[in-house]
């Protein structure tokens, strides 16, 4: 009966050893998450962008510039992430995107963003996701009614 309380005892250790470790990297990962909102802040500009394409793909496919895959963490390289070409100008370009704002960019239409370097941080005039679903339901609801539905469909419908 002694070597159970033994093992219990060992496994109760590591697992307090393990929950000590994932506080401190937490608390590590959100001053670095913190300092890097603070860089995006000082440097982002609004810009107005046409969307060509959105996707999520691997960074390592995006075809950014040798320097900057360099630059990426590892885990970053593996993950598939949000990326968004866009035109700005003349100039075509691939950006990383956040998720919320990926949700609500529109394809095929120009938007003005904020971006720091090649990352969308924001969108003006952005609805959430819960704005979208009211705006798509409300829609749905108007065309089943008939009330609104002007649509080159509508005079199919009988």
């Amino acid at each position: 009966m002694d070597w159970i309380w033994a093992v219990a005892m060992v496994v109760a250790i590591l697992a307090v050893v393990v929950v000590a470790v994932f506080y401190f990297i937490n608390k590590w990962a959100g001053k670095k998450a913190a300092a890097q909102q603070d860089m995006v802040a000082q440097h982002k500009q609004t810009v107005s962008i046409y969307v060509i394409d959105k996707k999520k793909d691997k960074i390592t496919n995006a075809g950014f510039p040798k320097a900057v895959a360099d630059q990426i963490p590892r885990m970053a390289k593996i993950m598939k992430t949000p990326l968004v070409k866009a035109k700005i100008g003349p100039q075509i370009m691939t950006f990383v995107c956040e998720a919320a704002v990926y949700d609500a960019l529109p394809l095929k239409k120009t938007v003005t963003v904020e971006v720091a370097g090649a990352y969308i941080v924001g969108m003006k005039g952005m609805k959430t996701k819960m704005e979208m679903a009211e705006l798509r339901n409300s829609r749905r609801k108007s065309d089943a009614t008939g009330t609104e539905s002007k649509g080159f469909l509508s005079r199919f419908r009988k």
